[in-house]
């Protein structure tokens, strides 16, 4: 009977999220999406609604991974939602990519001209990408769940 409901989950991972490296992933996702945009620029595509929407994605990701790389770093609640986080990626990731799909959303309905269902079927799979890649990262990095010697 240890079941938490699903708004203690997303507690629990926006609480993982409070220490994770924002000035980095902000700085992460500007300059890939800049990159993208200039080498677009230089082949002749030059698509800056695809060059946010990877920015934003690296942005969530850089984040994520960010916040749970040092579990034992922070406050107490920090720290045991970390471990929390570890010990259910796939849980913890669906609020990274949650904040990929929802910034995503106005770049892709703005620049991309697709309308209202398409921009929002653009950013739900750059969020759903983000969870993927999220949630196996995070996956991988289980180890560091366990208590400190």
């Amino acid at each position: 009977m240890n079941e938490i409901s699903r708004r203690d989950e997303v507690s629990l991972s926006g609480a993982a999220l409070r220490g994770a490296p924002w000035k980095a992933a902000a700085i992460g996702g500007g300059v890939v999406s800049a990159a993208g945009y200039g080498m677009g620029l230089l082949t002749g595509g030059g698509d800056l609604g695809w060059a946010l929407g990877l920015g934003i994605s690296l942005f969530a990701l850089i984040a994520a991974i960010g916040a749970v790389s040092k579990p034992h770093e922070g406050d107490r609640v920090t720290r045991q939602a970390r471990l929390w986080s570890l010990r259910h990626p796939w849980k913890f990731s669906l609020l990274p990519a949650g904040i990929a799909a929802v910034l995503d959303y106005p770049v892709q309905l703005v620049l991309d001209g697709e309308g209202v269902f398409g921009s929002a079927w653009a950013s739900a799979w750059h969020g759903a990408l983000v969870y993927l890649i999220a949630a196996v990262i995070t996956l991988t990095m289980s180890g560091r769940a366990r208590p400190q010697q």
